[in-house]
């Protein structure tokens, strides 16, 4: 009797003890924060075409969401950031270097990076972010179904929301001025549908076209004298331009509409559209679900940010150029203020 009794004692003690540690384990699965293989240390490559608010807010909410994630830079991960001077040779030699490195995952911030990291997801999976039109870029076949080993984050601009904002802020606006680099794909993508809105609204456009920082100073000037008002989408160098091309337009005291909320807090009067850190977060998610294993790239639909849209004024500027910003929009829910 004695013997059945502590066999079924030790029988009970291991039933429990078995379902202590099950218990452990679903909840560090409900979690969401912990990284499944702790052995592993995961090795994350990002690039970005230049230093500028808008990449800068973008890598750094990338960041930020992967360590609340359970990704921990310098402790169960590695998180390689580097940017390229806007130089396409100097993109090429990053992801280079990261699949020397054998990085697990690419993270490729604006069109030119996404296009160019693209094949190399036949080895790594490749995630980008503020690319504005993955397809029309070549780089995925369809937002639903990315097809390959790639997908991520799109910035469509909402071009009409943006210049409809534009007519009721500058009533008398006859003649608008669009501004961008023609290497950049988005930006020229999204000039056909500004030339298909000025055509049905009977605006004049004058188009100036760079191909580099270096030519921001003339073109801008040319169009502040030409135009009643000038729009830049999120166009990479004009953004990293933003002081030259808001002391121009602020000086001939004429709005300067932009593509992204960060070009409004560097000096461009206003837009209409998302806050660029939430494009930093659903990156950083795909990128988790990625090497948790949860999904393959492919599989994850591109994640277009195209609702929810704020209004972004910079009051500095508004005060710079004579616009008094209406009391209704500046206290609106969906209204942001840069000083």
């Amino acid at each position: 009797m004695r013997v059945k009794r502590a066999l079924a004692l030790l029988s009970a003690a291991a039933l429990s003890v078995t379902m202590m540690t099950a218990c452990g384990k679903d909840d560090n699965a409900s979690s969401g924060n912990s990284v499944e293989n702790a052995d592993k240390k995961y090795n994350i490559g990002i690039v970005q075409m230049m230093e500028h608010s808008s990449l800068n807010t973008i890598r750094d909410s990338i960041k930020s969401r992967l360590d609340e994630l359970g990704f921990k830079d310098g402790e169960n991960c590695k998180i390689d950031c580097q940017q390229a001077n806007g130089e396409s040779t100097t993109i090429t030699q990053i992801l280079d270097q990261f699949k020397a490195d054998e990085a697990d995952i690419i993270v490729a911030i604006t069109t030119p990076c996404a296009q160019l990291a693209a094949p190399y997801s036949t080895d790594i999976p490749v995630v980008f972010s503020a690319v504005t039109d993955p397809v029309a870029a070549g780089i995925v076949d369809s937002l639903d179904k990315p097809g390959g080993n790639i997908t991520g984050t799109s910035d469509a601009l909402e071009i009409s929301k943006i210049l409809d904002f534009a007519l009721t802020s500058t009533p008398d606006l006859k003649t608008l001025g669009y501004l961008y680099n023609t290497g950049e794909d988005n930006s020229v993508s999204c000039l056909e549908k500004v030339k298909a809105y000025c055509k049905e609204k009977n605006i004049k456009l004058e188009i100036a076209s760079v191909t580099n920082t270096s030519e921001i100073q003339e073109a801008i000037t040319t169009l502040a004298d030409k135009c009643d008002a000038v729009f830049s989408p999120n166009d990479n160098t004009v953004a990293s331009a933003m002081g030259t091309v808001a002391q121009v337009m602020n000086k001939a005291k004429k709005p300067m509409y932009v593509g992204a909320d960060s070009m409004v807090q560097d000096g461009g009067f206003a837009t209409i559209g998302i806050q660029y850190n939430d494009l930093g977060i659903e990156t950083a998610n795909m990128v988790s679900s990625i090497l948790k294993g949860e999904k393959k790239a492919g599989d994850i639909p591109v994640k277009v940010f195209n609702e929810d849209l704020s209004t972004f004024i910079n009051k500095s500027t508004a005060d710079a150029i004579g616009y008094k910003i209406p009391d209704e929009l500046a206290n609106a829910e969906k209204t942001v203020l840069f000083d």
